[in-house]
């Protein structure tokens, strides 16, 4: 299926400063692949979004992760948030993987709900494997995200450990609600292809780090200058390019690139080893210091 295709509403004239084409198409993928999504503000993106992707990547044998990067959390304050353009070059700026795609595509597409980001998905990528990624954080307050019932029936979820949230996220409304459908950590690989409601918690990193405290330590430093005086940067980013070392190692032994929605899916033998090996050197970074706070 071609990765074109006109948005239904533009992106609002205050949010499109610099903004690409690019940055609202469905990025390249075919029938069969196995496609996490990773919805969130990414105001700013940090390493322990790249640590979970990695993770999640590992353990469910995942062909892509796509960040989405949404124009507001309908569940918290959009008042300081940095513009779209700006969340979505610094996403790319802190994962650049072969297999990490960055997209704005939803207020492209004019939705405002993960729900709706999903089904649009769902109905327009026939044949794909899509699995919702998020924190455990997330999965405590899931109860309150618009139909959060329905996401589950269109897809699968990875819940991935975080320092804290994990000791009552299961405990959580949406979990007990949930609680059938948890599959054991040791089937983590078959989620892609299981029928939703179908969820596994992923044990392994405990990221302190926090979106939310790192937006408000920002905006205490920015009071009374313009957001265009601070351009946005991922944190961590020197350490998250230490993380990247192999990448190209990683495309050359089969991590190629889909071109408009052809291609081979890559070689997961060749380069589960390498993403191990980053995966617990994003995890020792996060469990060696830098905080939100």
């Amino acid at each position: 299926m071609s990765s074109a295709y006109q948005p239904r509403r533009p992106v609002p004239a205050w949010d499109s400063t610099r903004l690409q084409p690019r940055d609202y198409r469905i990025p390249p993928h075919m029938p069969g692949m196995r496609i996490g999504l990773f919805g969130g503000t990414f105001d700013p993106p940090h390493e322990a979004h790249l640590g979970a992707c990695l993770l999640a990547m590992r353990r469910l044998h995942l062909d892509r992760v796509w960040w989405l990067v949404t124009p507001g959390n309908p569940l918290k304050s959009t008042t300081h948030l940095a513009p779209l353009a700006q969340r979505i070059a610094a996403a790319r700026a802190l994962a650049r993987h072969p297999r990490i795609e960055v997209t704005g595509l939803e207020a492209a597409v004019g939705v405002r709900y993960s729900y709706d980001a999903i089904r649009y998905l769902v109905m327009r990528c026939p044949g794909v494997h899509f699995v919702w990624i998020m924190g455990a954080d997330n999965l405590r307050s899931f109860h309150r995200w618009n139909n959060w019932r329905g996401i589950a029936s269109l897809v699968p979820i990875a819940v991935v450990d975080r320092l804290g949230p994990s000791l009552y996220a299961n405990a959580s409304a949406a979990g007990q609600a949930l609680g059938f459908a948890r599959l054991p950590e040791r089937s983590a690989a078959t989620l892609p292809l299981r029928l939703p409601p179908a969820w596994v918690f992923l044990h392994g990193l405990k990221s302190p780090l926090s979106s939310t405290a790192l937006r408000a330590k920002r905006q205490s430093q920015s009071d009374h200058r313009s957001t265009a005086d601070f351009p946005l940067r991922p944190a961590s980013l020197e350490s998250a390019k230490r993380t990247r070392q192999g990448m190209a190692a990683d495309a050359a032994a089969g991590s190629t690139r889909l071109d408009g929605g052809t291609a081979e899916p890559p070689s997961k033998a060749a380069t589960d080893t390498r993403s191990a090996v980053r995966e617990r050197d994003v995890e020792r970074k996060l469990r060696g210091g830098t905080r939100g706070g």
